[in-house]
């Protein structure tokens, strides 16, 4: 049974891909990340010889008070902070203990990075998070792409915020400047032809994203299937893709503004992800119980 503080494997697996996902923070020492040089989804690596530095930091990651202290103003938010180490024993215990001790309402992960790997669950290979080389979790990544969004370039964007780092920023900007502006500012491009981050074949961005960061799990992989009907137009990949393609169009006429259409976006793709994760098999009818006649 978990400790007050702890949250298990299943708990927070329940959380991955949510909006409800906490912020994941990698205290292992070199010799057990070098053991196994891979992390949780959206997780962030910072020294726990250093951690009492780390209070500053996840002030100004989560716009809460960044004197240090985090006291009501972070106690009435729902954001939440979770440590691992290799076991979940005295590397992540002892780190929890100095960042409770500064307010930090912090738990660590039961059984570690062990038993998160034990259990199955996703894993991203540490060279392919874009955001490792900077020690203090500040410095996020920057992608660049086309204005005027439809589906990929949401669709990546709430994939890359969910599942791989949840402070990632996303220029849009006029299709001839992608380059020049990915040059300019350090960026990514994405979703633009002759780059890493594109299409594969038959294959979208999105796909690209999920196969490069290891991220297979299964409703993952079905709203892929739908994001690749609709991006692709052929809405004969799954029933859904069409009902994507129609929002998603609708929003693209609601918003001018390529950022408040992202952000309105992310609940769209939340919702698919939930009804791919918990509720394929449920239907809908009226009225609810028809009476046979005699």
């Amino acid at each position: 049974m978990p400790s007050p503080n702890e949250i298990t494997v299943t708990q927070l697996s329940r959380l991955i891909g949510t909006p409800d996902y906490p912020t994941i923070i990698d205290v292992r020492s070199d010799e057990d990340f070098d053991d196994d040089p891979r992390m949780l989804p959206g997780s962030i690596r910072h020294p726990f010889a250093k951690i009492e530095t780390l209070s500053s930091s996840l002030a100004k990651i989560l716009d809460t008070n960044p004197a240090g202290r985090f006291g009501s103003a972070f106690q009435s938010s729902h954001k939440r902070i979770v440590l691992y180490c290799q076991k979940g024993k005295k590397i992540s215990q002892g780190a929890m203990a100095h960042l409770r001790s500064l307010d930090v309402p912090t738990e660590s992960l039961e059984g570690g990075q062990f038993g998160w790997r034990d259990a199955n669950q996703p894993m991203i290979p540490a060279d392919k998070l874009l955001h490792l080389s900077d020690p203090m979790p500040l410095q996020r990544s920057l992608w660049v792409t086309r204005y005027r969004p439809k589906i990929d370039r949401i669709a990546c964007p709430w994939l890359i915020r969910r599942f791989i780092d949840p402070g990632a920023r996303f220029l849009y900007v006029a299709p001839a400047e992608v380059m020049g502006a990915a040059e300019k500012y350090n960026a990514l491009p994405f979703d633009v032809e002759g780059v890493f981050w594109t299409h594969r074949g038959d294959r979208c961005t999105f796909d690209t994203l999920i196969e490069e960061f290891d991220l297979n799990l299964k409703p993952l992989l079905h709203l892929a299937e739908i994001v690749r009907g609709a991006d692709t137009d052929h809405h004969d990949l799954t029933p859904e893709s069409a009902g994507l393609l129609a929002a998603s169009l609708g929003l693209s006429r609601m918003y001018r503004d390529d950022w408040d259409q992202l952000e309105a976006s992310m609940t769209l793709y939340d919702a698919f992800y939930r009804w791919c994760r918990d509720a394929t098999n449920e239907s809908h009818d009226w009225p609810m119980h028809k009476i046979s006649s005699r």
